[in-house]
């Protein structure tokens, strides 16, 4: 009998996939049944070739090299997981196995997964294609009544075929005529240049801007604060201080007189469903978690508890298909604390509108909804509870009925100048209710007031009538929250405002995708070309100098948005993958030209006293995400040990992290508050408050933890990178 194999992205999906399929026996590196064998990658298991896998001459990283610009560009086994290609290889080559059926993440990375095994694999049998948005036993029923056939994916994978090459031929030429000119570690690429330059661009605004004192007034009336108002501008300051301090004793001794109430009924609709970006930047704002960190968290929440739908998207819409699902979705999550809103939807029945189902806005796949699957929060790490909350409250949100409100506006005049005052009365809750209150409301420009009783016409007493002042602020840092909304939408942070560049940039989504924005911040940290203070990011001075060096238009987001632009048509059949290699090798040869050719030099501005043990050169000093470290300047020794590291110990008298700083016997835990205590005390101290038995949850956490597989990145140019040791 004939067999079909399943071939899935990660051993945790292949798992539900077996299950549902009823693949119960076990072998090496698959799980089969009476009609499906299923298998697993571990993420990408073949990558491009290094720039050494074309011969011996160019191990060695030397400027006269340079460009290279292999044909064609070979694939390669990754050696972390050789065993498990040669186990997925064995299975697809069965003589019994009469077709495959893809069962990769549905999209254009996922799609390189499988094919690339395929083409190593040399296997040619007839390809079916599951794209399914959630991993839950009735998605994955539902997706293999309904497999597509896998021809109709092959230019989804020429497009990824050509990004994968275009990112290898530009970052490898570019990184290393870059690094052998300099004698330095320099990398950049098509994502993170444009990315450090917005960074580089808001620095030197906040150091370039020049405050700007604005005066205005406010009265203070029987249990109101009426707040002056430009007659002309309808702006509540000015930057004239002659024109408030004549104003003001023009109303000095005179009453309020109520010149008009002015009363609207407004509706406020529930914020967006999450897309990727979204949630990160909202779980940021509102618990300090990296964008990294969201990510893998939600990737839990996704695999292992099969809570939410696909993480990797940016639609913040769910499809037409999706409104029947709406309702078992609701009981899923029908425990506390949700049940008295979900209770109350289900009751009036689940309504949808288009303020969250679009059809035309999803791509790929839909907005972070919840699953059918059954709610039990107990069974949820602090983290995936929190990211979990968020998403259900938002899912249950857009489902209530608006915020409904009344707002009273109040327009009085004292003397002849016109005070204003705002009031706003509930009339009902509606999704709010969801957030108890503690919604914030950043569009609120004036604060709301609880309004006395008043009437037209009527006369009040001025108690106290001052002068206000203030400053205007500078553009504030950008933290990781507001980093990843500039990437989302750079155009936004560009002086250059062309019409077509906006307009590319809108449609491409802008630098980076959701997937790969949150290892490309990871990147920039740990390439030591931006650094955190606090929550705010702060370019380097090598990120700077980087900027000098690289090639103008790399530093551009209309670069990569146009290269996004020409991937979406070959994804569609518009265009032909040869037509933009082509652009890509020509683009690679120019760029290593301007670099080879440039006469300005790189210069270490962090250079210590200490020297190498290995090479005798200066070290440098540099702050990485998690500490301080020494780094031999001379990028081929690449010598390197921590100074400092901060951890997750807490300090006994303030609680804040401590950092671990020195070596050996000599190390010891410092805190911003003063406190310091070797090692050794701290360990004794630990022990001793740790004397008790482990608890169900710290085992459940360790045994979780002994599960995890390690699945490698598929970027030739992050495998180059790591030779140089930037991630340590």
């Amino acid at each position: 009998m004939s067999k079909t194999v399943v071939l899935a992205e990660k051993p945790s999906v292949g798992r539900d996939l077996a299950r549902v399929l009823k693949c119960h026996k076990k072998g090496n590196g698959f799980l089969e049944g009476d009609q499906y064998i299923v298998t697993w990658a571990l993420g990408h298991l073949v990558t491009l070739a290094d720039p050494e896998g074309y011969g011996k001459e160019f191990q060695s990283w030397r400027l006269e090299d340079l460009p290279i610009i292999p044909e064609p560009l070979k694939l390669v086994v990754m050696k972390k997981t050789g065993k498990q290609f040669q186990a997925v290889k064995a299975q697809l080559a069965r003589k019994d196995v009469k077709d495959i059926v893809i069962a990769t993440d549905a999209g254009r990375e996922g799609e390189l997964v499988a094919r690339w095994i395929l083409e190593k694999a040399h296997v040619k049998k007839p390809l079916k294609r599951l794209w399914i948005s959630s991993v839950t036993d009735k998605a994955i029923q539902e997706g293999f009544k309904r497999l597509k056939d896998g021809r109709e994916y092959d230019n989804l994978y020429r497009s990824a075929v050509a990004r994968a090459e275009a990112d290898w031929i530009v970052g490898i030429n570019a990184t290393r005529a870059l690094t052998t000119k300099f004698n330095a570690q320099l990398s950049c690429g098509r994502v993170q240049t444009p990315t450090i330059a917005m960074i580089a661009k808001r620095e030197e605004d906040i150091q370039q801007f020049q405050p700007k004192p604005f005066y205005g007034m406010t009265a203070q009336v029987d249990g109101l604060t009426l707040t002056w108002q430009d007659a002309k501008t309808k702006q509540n300051r000015t930057f004239q201080e002659n024109v408030i301090k004549e104003r003001l004793a023009g109303c000095k001794g005179k009453p309020a007189v109520i010149d008009a109430l002015k009363k609207t009924a407004k509706k406020a609709f529930a914020p967006g469903l999450y897309d990727l970006t979204e949630l990160q930047r909202d779980a940021h704002k509102r618990y300090g978690f990296s964008a990294k960190e969201t990510l893998s968290t939600l990737q839990r929440l996704y695999e292992q508890h099969k809570l939410v739908t696909y993480p990797r998207t940016d639609s913040r819409f769910i499809s037409a298909d999706i409104v029947p699902t709406l309702k078992d979705r609701l009981k899923g999550m029908n425990v506390r604390p949700y049940a008295q809103h979900v209770n109350r939807i289900l009751q009036s029945g689940v309504k949808a509108h288009k303020g969250f189902v679009n059809d035309a806005k999803v791509s790929d796949h839909h907005a972070i909804i919840p699953t059918e699957e059954e709610l039990y929060p107990g069974a949820l790490s602090d983290k995936e509870r929190k990211l979990y909350d968020l998403i259900a409250k938002r899912f249950l949100a857009v489902l209530m009925n608006p915020f409904e409100y009344e707002e009273t506006t109040v327009i009085a005049k004292i003397g002849s100048e016109t005070f204003t005052a705002k009031g706003k009365t509930v009339q009902s809750a509606g999704w709010k209710a969801v957030y108890d209150e503690s919604y914030e409301d950043e569009e609120s420009a004036e604060a709301d007031q609880h309004l006395p009783v008043l009437s037209e016409g009527q006369s009040l007493e001025v108690r106290q009538l001052k002068e206000t002042k203030g400053e205007t602020k500078p553009p504030a840092r950008f933290n990781e929250a507001t980093l990843l909304s500039a990437m989302e939408n750079p155009a936004a942070f560009m002086q250059n405002q062309e019409k077509d560049l906006v307009k590319t940039l809108g449609e491409t989504g802008g630098l980076g995708t959701v997937a790969t924005r949150a290892d490309i911040i990871e990147k920039l940290f740990n390439s030591f070309l931006i650094e955190k203070k606090g929550k705010d990011i702060f370019i380097t001075s090598k990120g700077k100098q980087l900027l000098s060096l690289v090639p103008e238009d790399l530093k551009s987001p209309a670069l990569t948005a146009e290269w996004e632009q020409k991937l979406s048509k070959i994804a569609k059949g518009q265009l032909k993958a040869s037509q933009f290699m082509s652009e890509m090798k020509s683009y690679a040869k120019q760029a290593v030209s301007e670099i080879k050719q440039t006469n300005q030099t790189f210069k270490h501005d962090n250079v210590t006293g200490t020297h190498c043990p290995d090479c005798g050169k200066l070290m440098l000093k540099v702050n990485g995400k998690h500490g301080t470290m020494l780094v031999c300047q001379d990028r081929e020794c690449g010598h390197r040990k921590n100074v400092a590291k901060k951890t997750n110990a807490r300090c006994p008298n303030c609680h804040k992290k401590l950092e671990l700083r020195g070596e050996g016997d000599g190390k010891i835990f410092a805190c911003v508050c003063g406190h310091r205590e070797k090692l050794s005390v701290f360990e004794k101290r630990k022990s001793q408050s740790n004397q008790k038995k482990a608890s169900k949850h710290d085992v459940s956490k360790y045994m979780k933890k002994q599960k995890k597989v390690e699945e490698p990145i598929n970027n030739a140019l992050a495998e180059q990178l790591k030779k140089l040791k930037l991630d340590q």
